[in-house]
């Protein structure tokens, strides 16, 4: 009997050690700031965000391409700027997957469009 209730009290210790060390572990998620860009223009939708998310994103994001999120109008390309240009940085991971980075003018451009609100021009 003493040694069925130590091995229980042990099993019990072990269970509750395993449940509990992860999560005293992990450390919140803190958004990583984004560089300052200087926006000199206004950044059109149609004639530079539209075109670059077709040309680097559509392969995978695309309407019927099977990744989430789907990137195919206005609406599900400014619900997702934030997420977008964090993985354009590499924040948690750089995307287009498997490809090269898009160059900085491109992403200063994404991030110029963002801070300026998304607008549907």
């Amino acid at each position: 009997m003493k040694k069925t209730t130590l091995i229980f009290f042990a099993f019990c210790a072990i269970s509750l050690s395993i449940v509990l060390l992860p999560s005293s572990c992990t450390k919140a998620k803190v958004p990583v700031p984004l560089p300052q860009v200087t926006c000199t223009s206004t950044i059109s939708f149609s004639a530079q965000i539209a075109p670059m998310i077709q040309e680097n994103c559509s392969g995978c994001h695309g309407a019927g391409a099977g990744t989430s999120p789907v990137l195919s109008n206005h609406a599900e390309i400014s619900a997702n700027a934030n997420a977008i240009i964090n993985t354009l940085r590499g924040t948690p991971q750089l995307m287009p997957q498997g490809g090269p980075a898009l160059a900085d003018s491109l992403i200063q451009q994404f991030q110029c469009w963002l801070e300026q609100g998304t607008l549907n021009n």
